[in-house]
Formats: structure tokens, sequence, C-alpha cells
């Protein structure tokens, strides 16, 4: 399964992407999708959408994890999040990709193995579980990539509980 993990922003959003196979995650390719903050809102979204039109383009994955972000500094702050999120989420849908959405406590959990934990723990770990020989550059990307680890991990989970229950004989009731 290949994930595009995206981390939202209104100026730059982080996308990371990565492979799972047999319990196994390798990296693919990360960066970010960035436009002048100078530039009017709206042509921000514009460059946001047709940057991760190209990379899904490119990378064709199998499922977009968007981080679901539920915090920000103000108002205003909130709303633009919002919008870049919902650029985010069209992109990936007009695309006709399944569409996940998990909030950072979900991500640091799966990553880090505890929902409170920093920023540098969570990137260290991206590092560490990718097999990288540097820290993933920007943070954006680091995010992204953690998202979508997030994402084989829960399928890989889902799956097993699954594949459980319908090998569990179901009783009368």
């Amino acid at each position: 399964m290949r994930v595009l993990g995206i981390d939202p922003g209104s100026v730059v959003s982080g996308f990371g992407i990565v492979d799972g196979e047999g319990g196994r995650i390798r990296f693919v390719d990360a960066g970010h999708i960035g436009a002048s903050s100078r530039l009017p809102f709206p042509e921000r979204l514009k460059k946001m959408y047709d940057g991760i039109e190209a990379v899904i383009s490119k990378h064709g994955p199998d499922a977009v994890a968007v981080e679901n972000v539920f915090f920000a500094r103000n108002a205003g702050s909130a709303l633009k999040l919002g919008h870049a999120r919902g650029v985010a989420l069209l992109a990936a849908v007009n695309l006709h990709l399944p569409v996940f959405e998990y909030t950072p406590t979900e991500i640091k959990q799966s990553v880090v193995g505890y929902g409170g934990a920093e920023k540098a723990q969570v990137r260290q770990m991206v590092k560490t579980l990718l097999k990288l020989s540097v820290l993933p550059e920007p943070l954006d990307a680091s995010d992204a990539l953690a998202c979508a680890i997030c994402h084989i991990h829960s399928a890989g989970m889902k799956g097993a509980i699954r594949a459980a229950a319908a090998k569990t004989p179901r009783r009368p009731g």
C-alpha cells in the first residue's frame, strides 16, 4: 500500500509518501508545497491544490492520510488552516482516492507510542522507522510522513482485526 500523508498549512503544506508491505514501511518521497505569504490567500490555496495533484500524479498513492488539526492560535488562523485542509481533501477526492484523517494525538501515539510526544520525538522516530540517514526536512514533511506511517499502522491493525473476526466463529445469539 502506498500512502500520501499531508500536513496542511496555510502557507506551507508538507507531504510524505511511504510504502507499507508485510509489516515493513519504506520511504518514497517527502517535501513541501508552498507559496509566498505575499500571494493572496485564494492563490495560495490554488498552488496547494495543484501541488497535491502533481504529487498524486507522480507517485500514484493508494490512499491519502491528512492530519486533522483542531488547534490554532486564533480564529483567523484556524479558518485558514481549515481551508488548507479542505483543499487537500478535495484534491484527493477529485482524483478518486480514499481519504483518512488522523488527529495529532493519534499520529504521535502510532509513531512514538505516546500521544503527548514532542515534535522532535516524532521526527526522530520517523527517521528511525524509515531507516533514514538524516532527519526528514522540512518539519512539515516530517509531520506528513508521520501521518502516512500512522495510516499504514492503522490500516494494518484494522486488517488484522477484520481477518481475526472472519476466522472467529459467530455464536448464535
